[in-house]
C-alpha cells in the first residue's frame, strides 16, 4: 500500500458500527508544549443520523484539539457536527480529503477552527514525511495506520490569541485509525526524535492489543539511520497505566535488531478523557500524554549500543487494565 493511500476513506455512509479518525500529534519546535487534533467519523449509517443519537459526544463527525502545555494541565476541546455539512471523499479514492464546519484534513495538510466553552483553537498546517508505515490492518474489522511517522511540520495555530507560528513548527506524526470497535485493552506510543547530526527524524512506533482466545497483537517499527527495522516479539517489563509508563523489550527475526524501550509519560501532562463504545452502551476512558518521554537501547550486530532519547517528543496512550 502506497503512502499516501494510508490515508483513504474505508467507512462507507451505510456503516451503522464504525468510527475512522485522522489524527496528528507534534511537539512544538521550540519544546514548549505539544499539540494532538484529531478528526473523527463514527456510525455514519446508524439510523437518526449517524453516530450515537441522543448521546453526549455521539455526533456523527467530531474535531478535537488539546494543548499539552511544558507547564501546567492539559487542554482539550471537541466540536460535533451533523453528517449534512461533511465533504469526504470516497472509500478508496485518491486524494483524500475531510471537510466539515470550516475543518479540514488532506494527504498532507489541515486546518481547522473550534470555539468551544468560550475558547478559541484555529491552525492552519502542512506537514511532510519520509516514511508511511501500516502497524496493523485486520480488514473490515480495523487497522492502524500512520501515513507520516517522521513527520515535519509547518504553519501556524492560534489558541485564545496565542500565536505559535513555525517554519518547522514542530516534529510528531499523522495517523490513520478505523475500526468496527475499539479494542478493550492497548498499550500503543510514538516517540519522534531529531537526529543530533541534523539529518531529520528518527521515529518508534509499538501497538499491542487484546485478540480473541487471549491472545495480543504486538508490533513495533523503528525508523533510524535511512533503515526501517520491525520488531515482533516482545517481551513486557513494566506497565502502569496509573501512571502511564511502559517498558518493554522487543526483536526482530533471530539474530537481528534487539530493542529496550521505557516510556514515561507520568507527571501533569497526563489527560484522561472519555471514548464513546460505537455501540453507543457507554464510554470508557483513555489515558494520554502527548509531552511524554522516551529512553530506547537499540542492539544490532556489528554496531555498539546506541541510546536514542527524548524529553516531550513522545505519546503514549493505555486503555484497560
Amino acid at each position: 500500500m502506497s503512502e499516501r493511500s494510508l490515508n483513504a476513506v474505508y467507512s462507507k455512509p451505510s456503516m451503522r458500527r464504525r468510527y475512522e479518525v485522522w489524527f496528528l500529534r507534534f511537539l512544538l519546535a521550540d519544546g514548549s508544549g505539544a499539540w494532538w487534533f484529531r478528526y473523527l467519523l463514527m456510525n455514519r449509517g446508524r439510523p437518526g443520523g449517524g453516530g450515537c443519537p441522543g448521546q453526549s459526544g455521539g455526533m456523527p463527525v467530531q474535531v478535537w484539539a488539546t494543548w499539552f502545555p511544558r507547564e501546567g494541565k492539559p487542554q482539550s476541546f471537541i466540536q460535533g457536527f451533523p453528517q449534512a455539512g461533511l465533504s469526504l471523499s470516497q472509500p478508496g479514492a485518491q486524494p483524500f480529503h475531510l471537510e466539515i464546519g470550516g475543518n479540514r484534513i488532506g494527504e498532507d495538510c489541515c486546518a481547522g477552527r473550534l470555539d468551544v466553552d468560550g475558547h478559541q483553537v484555529s491552525w492552519e498546517l502542512r506537514y511532510r514525511s519520509t516514511l508511511g508505515v501500516t502497524l496493523s490492518d485486520v480488514g473490515w474489522i480495523g487497522f492502524s495506520r500512520t501515513p507520516h511517522s517522521d513527520a515535519v511540520f509547518s504553519g501556524e495555530i492560534t489558541f485564545d490569541g496565542r500565536r505559535f507560528r513555525g517554519q518547522p513548527l514542530g516534529y510528531g506524526l499523522q495517523g490513520h485509525n478505523c475500526g468496527f470497535r475499539h479494542r478493550n485493552r492497548w498499550n500503543w506510543t510514538h516517540c519522534a526524535v531529531r537526529n543530533s547530526e541534523g539529518g531529520g527524524l528518527s521515529s518508534f512506533e509499538a501497538l499491542e492489543y487484546e485478540m480473541p482466545l487471549g491472545l495480543r497483537f504486538r508490533k513495533a517499527l523503528l525508523w533510524h539511520g535511512g533503515k526501517l527495522y520491525t520488531f515482533r516479539k516482545f517481551q513486557e517489563i513494566r506497565r502502569d497505566r496509573d501512571h502511564l509508563q511502559w517498558e518493554f523489550r522487543c526483536t526482530g527475526c533471530a539474530g537481528s535488531a534487539e530493542l529496550v524501550a521505557v516510556i514515561d509519560g507520568s507527571g501533569p501532562s497526563l489527560h484522561r478523557l472519555p471514548y464513546l463504545k460505537t455501540n453507543c452502551a457507554s464510554s470508557f476512558e483513555v489515558a494520554n500524554n502527548s509531552l511524554a518521554r522516551a529512553t530506547l537501547h537499540l542492539s544490532r550486530p556489528g554496531h555498539p549500543l546506541e541510546t536514542i532519547s527524548t524529553d516531550g517528543g513522545v505519546v503514549v496512550e493505555m486503555v484497560g487494565a
